[in-house]
């Protein structure tokens, strides 16, 4: 046996020192490569959940074609008689004059050449068709049979929450998904439908008074609560729809609709299920309350039952608030508005005209329940009585620039920024002087 020196013990401490030392490095650089690739995975699943997501917001109808095509019959509107559906059909100058967009990314070369030189009818039924088979209206789908023939239609998220920047010609252009469609005119949309029995089913109505309530609502502007409530009008006679809101900007923001409701993600699921008439689960108890919802308690709207086979729904919900959340509002385009003027706003803003304690930095709407009473700021109560927790939510400012078309508030009732200012200064005492105003009105034009 070989005797151990203390220089050889020497050596032997050394080298088990080095060995620790070596089994510790290499221990930290796995933990750090795991680390990494669990950063990576979860980059990873991220970004598919929001791909899957702006998929979703773009071209699912939930099963919708259902409601739209076989009760509504509205692709018969459009194709018309011609194109063996009824009337006289809805060709592509109405379907723009009407508010819908058409993603030109989705017209071959050939197509935009065409159009460009006048070769194309665009006062014809069957050029829409065509735009169908191409996908390329946004935020509508049409289902054919093997002949081509127009058998449905469904509509999707993109239809009332996507723009485009009309870079091709007014109307046509890239999308810009989540800017509110202010052109578009919903109600005469539906009110062209050959059979609107669902809706007189459910209002206790005729089908030519739903028309008429339907073509009361003008540009821009949706009644999602006429089939919960069935108030058709305000009390002054003016329409109960309010305006389209925005879809984006809302990372960091509880409540999204003019009234609450609720989350990003309950919002999507009613409006899949109740409004759309897409096939999925839904659940809120409030709608039981008859006094207040009497047509959405009536039929059972509070709990909305399908078979998970069935349901087009709740799996796409993930991905869709992903995406909702991952678009950031637009930035104010440089030359739009003043920029000394906005420097002096944004100091009013957030000192003398009080409009940072409810608009909160950077978020521009409160952290937390973002909603108040309609006496809290001076409006009336009518479209806050017709949501359960009867209130208005702070409206997130940013990106305000893009959806000022039809006017501010929920139902437009200001025609401008400074109508809004002036509401707030007479209602709160400011005192704030005309020039103020503007250097206000300047700073949110600038948000």
């Amino acid at each position: 046996m070989q005797r151990i020196t203390y220089r050889n013990l020497g050596a032997v401490l050394i080298i088990g020192v080095l060995l620790i030392i070596s089994f510790g490095i290499s221990t930290s650089n796995s933990s750090g490569r795991d680390n990494v690739r669990q950063e990576h995975a979860q980059i990873y699943s991220a970004t598919k959940l929001i791909n899957e997501g702006r998929n979703t917001f773009r071209y699912d109808t939930f099963g919708d074609e259902r409601f739209w095509g076989r009760q509504l019959r509205l692709h018969e509107a459009i194709a018309g008689e011609a194109n063996g559906g009824v009337g006289a059909g809805i060709s592509p100058v109405t379907a723009l004059n009407l508010g819908l967009k058409v993603d030109i990314t989705a017209l071959p070369k050939k197509i935009r050449k065409k159009i460009k030189r006048g070769k194309i009818d665009l006062n014809d039924p069957a050029t829409t068709i065509s735009l169908l088979k191409l996908n390329a209206i946004i935020g509508v789908k049409g289902f054919f049979d093997d002949s081509s023939q127009l058998q449905s239609v469904g509509i999707q998220c993109a239809l009332c929450h996507s723009q485009v920047d009309d870079s091709f010609a007014p109307g046509i252009g890239k999308r810009l998904d989540g800017w509110a469609n202010r052109d578009l005119n919903v109600g005469a949309i539906i009110a062209a439908a050959p059979d609107l029995t669902p809706f007189a089913s459910l209002l206790g109505t005729d089908q030519e008074t739903v028309r008429s309530v339907l073509n009361s609502w003008g540009p821009g502007k949706f009644d999602a609560s006429l089939l919960l409530d069935g108030k058709a009008f305000r009390p002054d006679g003016q329409s109960g729809a309010t305006l389209i809101p925005p879809a984006f900007g809302l990372a960091g923001v509880n409540l999204h609709t003019w009234t609450g409701w609720g989350s990003v993600a309950h919002w999507n699921a009613m409006v899949a299920v109740l409004e759309m008439g897409g096939q999925g689960r839904f659940y809120d108890p409030r709608l039981n309350d008859s006094s207040k919802f009497p047509i959405a308690a009536a039929n059972g709207f509070g709990d909305i039952r399908i078979s998970p086979e069935e349901d087009r729904v709740t799996a796409r919900l993930p991905g869709l608030h992903m995406y909702q959340l991952s678009i950031v509002a637009p930035k104010a385009p440089v030359g739009t508005y003043d920029k000394v003027a906005a420097r002096r706003g944004e100091q009013l803003f957030n000192g003398k005209a009080q409009c940072g304690t409810c608009h909160v930095p950077p978020l521009y709407t409160e952290p937390g329940l973002n909603l108040h009473k309609p006496e809290e700021i001076g409006i009336d109560s009518f479209q806050a009585e017709r949501s359960p927790d009867g209130g208005y939510r702070t409206a997130p400012l940013k990106g305000v620039w893009t959806h000022s078309k039809g006017g501010f508030y929920h139902d437009g009732r200001f025609a401008t920024l400074l109508e809004v200012i002036n509401h707030y200064n007479n209602f709160f005492n400011l005192e704030l002087t005309e020039n103020e105003k503007v250097d206000i009105s300047e700073f949110v034009s600038s948000l």
